[in-house]
This record gives C-alpha cells, structure tokens and sequence, in this order.
C-alpha cells in the first residue's frame, strides 16, 4: 500500500488539470484521491525557509531512522507474539469524528499520548484521516520553532529507546547464560534443575552424595564397581537421576575421607564425578527465578513504552512531511501561500502509468518544458512542487521475522521521491 502527497498551485488551470486528475483516476482506477489538510502555518522569510528546508531534510531522515529502530526493537521483544505486532502498530491522533472518545488500550499504568479525543488507529487510515495536532505543534509558532519541537521530541525517544533497549538486552543475555547452561552433554551441563536435595545427603557430618555421569555403554560396569572402588562406600546407595542419548547421572553416597580414592577408581572405569555445591545451586535458582520476573515485568513496561513512543514518533513524522510539503510548496510557488495538498493512494499496478498522466495533465508545471527539454517524471527527481511518500503498513503480509518488521511497516517512506508536477 502506498500513498503518494502531491501539492498543486491555485491558479485555474492547476485547478481544472487537478480535477481532470481526479476523474481520470477514478475513471481508469488508477488510484483514489482525498483531500489532505495542510494547516495554515506562518512563513516568515525566503531566507528562513531555505534554511528550514535543509533541517526539515534531515530532521525527516532522522526520525525515519528512529521510528525503524522502535518498530526493529518492539518486534524483537514481541518476537514470540509476531501475529499480535500489528495490533500495537498504532497511530494516536487528533481526528474529527462522530465516534465517542474511547480510552487508550494501553494500561493506566502506561504512558498515554495526550490528545483529544484519544483515537488509536492503524497507520494508513491515520494518513487518510490526518489532522494537524495543534496541541503538540501549536500553528501560530513559526516553521522554525515547530521544527526544533519536533527534533527534540525525537531526540529524547531515541535516547531513551537506546537506553531501555540495552538494559532489557543486558537482563535477556543474562537469562540466555542462564540457559546455555542447562544445554549440551551431561558431563558440561547445569545440574541446577536436575538435583533435588532429597536426592542428597545433607548436613551430615560424615557421610556425602557424589554425582557421576556414567556411559550408558558402562551401565552394568557402575552396578557391578560402584561399592567396591573404596572402602566405605554405602551398599545399593546408587541410583540414576537423568539420562540422556549418552550417558545417565547416578549418586553414589560415601564418607567424605574417602572421596578422593573413589574418584581415582571412576577415573579408571572413566565415569566422570561431576562437582556439585547445593548452596550455590540454591542461589543460581533464586537468581534464575529473579530474573525471569525481572524480566517479565520489564518486558511489560518495555512493549508499553515501544507501543506509545513508536506511535509518537509516527504522529512527528507525518508532521515533519507536512511541515515539508508546506516549505517545499512555498519556495517552488512563491507568496502568497496558495496551494492544494491531495494524497493519492495508486494501486499496485498502474504506478507507472499514474506517472505519465501527473506529467501530461500538470505539463504547465514543469518548468523543463519552458525550455523544451523532455519532461518525464522520473523517481528521485528533486523538485520543489510535489512529494511522494511510500507507506507499507504491513497490512498484507504476516511478519515472520524482526529483523524485516521495520523494512515492510516503512518502506522508504522518507526518501521524498519529488515529482515534477
């Protein structure tokens, strides 16, 4: 799904080429049309919206780029909830309508966006929809002032994103160590969630329990060698805990004068006497069962956090497209401002041919002609008259993975690709 912003002059014959647009589009269904509402804003000077220009320009690639890292991370935190990511992609906004005001999904104990009425909607009906927050990006502060508001607006998120975004990696890295040690062999592997204390001999002052992790190859050689590798082992003390393709963990219990000469034995037959503290294993389960709840309620305030921000942040990017289709407007039509902004919505197919009726019915527009030169439209081309946004709002396609979320939710959107109209 794309969306494509064009800005035309009032003069009469822009007027009638716009409407002839119109019908010729919904005539041969090239595309729908909508009126798009650019507030008034105040100009200033020439001089100032040149300026303006450059920083709106990177102000639109910065944001772009930190709406993509918010998008990237909430659909790696959500990465085993994938077919719910679409649902927090959501645009909050200030929209004229008949509905009822209706609370924000989000939990109280969230951060909300303040606007009124509190309408969350997805990202393209927020675009066909658009009005100008004038709580956020009061109009009668000038172009410069708003974009300052915005670009600090922005700056906190991405500072803030990069902030929680490395905290909830540190804690999630920590739980993976976690983890990676109760994988692989039973001769490497955590015994944490294997031993129980009942398996145990504890708080004896003479007797212990040693853990050994024999081949199942070697199963009758442990029964048959077990008693006889010292002295004062506990007859029929052995029993086997886990097994695995390769090997079982059996206890054996003994007096501890004589762990030393029994280890020397199992090395002989290579059974392998695995080290074992029960109170360290006591605090590493604490410490896991810590941090599992750590987590969960950082990933909770974390995917509210990415929700509304990620929704901020598509709100200020839209704004800084209007504030540059404004600026863009003004500096290629000239004062007084008089311009119509229109956003058409092409379908799949029949961009190409969309094209060439833009360049035939606005010809008068483009000022190559003046000069005689082939005027064809080309993307990229820089001219100060129309705007073209791409939107993919991931409406189609089900994610499948988070390294892809922000390609398909944003697709160049923020390349204004200008056409020459």
């Amino acid at each position: 799904m794309e969306f494509w912003l064009i800005s035309v002059p009032l003069d009469k014959i822009s007027c009638q080429s716009l409407e002839k647009l119109k019908r010729v589009a919904a005539k041969s269904g090239l595309a729908t049309s909508t009126r798009f509402n650019v507030p008034e804003l105040k100009v200033g000077t020439l001089d100032v919206l040149l300026g303006v220009s450059d920083d709106l320009s990177r102000l639109d690639t910065y944001t772009e780029g930190v709406m993509r890292q918010t998008s990237q991370c909430l659909g790696e935190v959500m990465e085993e909830f994938s077919g719910k990511l679409l649902e927090s992609m959501l645009a909050n906004g200030e929209h004229k309508t008949n509905q009822k005001s209706r609370r924000s999904p989000l939990k109280s104990n969230c951060q909300t966006v303040q606007v009124f009425p509190d309408v969350s909607m997805d990202l393209a009906t927020y675009v066909t929809r658009f009005q100008w927050d004038r709580a956020k990006y009061p109009t009668a502060q000038p172009i410069k002032t708003l974009t300052e508001i915005i670009s600090k607006q922005v700056s906190q998120v991405d500072t803030e994103l990069k902030s929680r975004r490395a905290a909830y990696s540190h804690l999630k890295a920590c739980i993976q160590s976690f983890e990676r040690k109760n994988e692989g062999s039973l001769q490497t592997r955590s015994l944490t969630n294997i031993v129980k204390k009942e398996d145990l001999v504890l708080n004896s002052e003479y007797l212990t329990t040693l853990l050994v992790v024999v081949p199942r190859t070697a199963y009758a050689l442990w029964e048959k060698t077990y008693e006889s590798m010292s002295k004062f082992v506990v007859p029929r003390s052995s029993r086997l805990l886990v097994e695995d393709a390769d090997a079982g963990i059996f206890t054996v219990t003994l007096f501890k004068s004589v762990i030393s000469e029994f280890k020397a034995h199992a090395k002989i037959h290579k059974f392998t006497v695995r080290e074992y503290n029960s109170d360290e294993a006591e605090k590493q389960k604490q410490e896991i069962s810590r941090l599992a709840v750590d987590k969960k309620e950082l990933y909770r305030t974390f995917v509210c956090w990415l929700k509304v921000n990620f929704s901020e942040i598509f709100v200020a990017w839209i704004h800084v497209k209007v504030l540059r289709i404004f600026v863009e407007s003004v500096l290629r039509y000239g004062l007084p401002v008089s311009f119509q902004a229109v956003l058409l919505q092409p379908r799949k197919k029949s961009m190409k041919q969309l094209r060439q009726q833009l360049n035939s019915i606005f010809k008068h527009l483009d000022p190559m002609a003046v000069t005689g030169k082939p005027d064809v439209i080309k993307e990229g081309t820089e001219l100060h008259s129309v705007v073209h946004m791409v939107l993919v709002p991931c409406l189609r396609n089900k994610i499948s993975s988070a390294g892809s979320i922000c390609e398909k939710l944003a697709e160049k959107l923020t390349k204004d690709s200008v056409m020459g109209l």
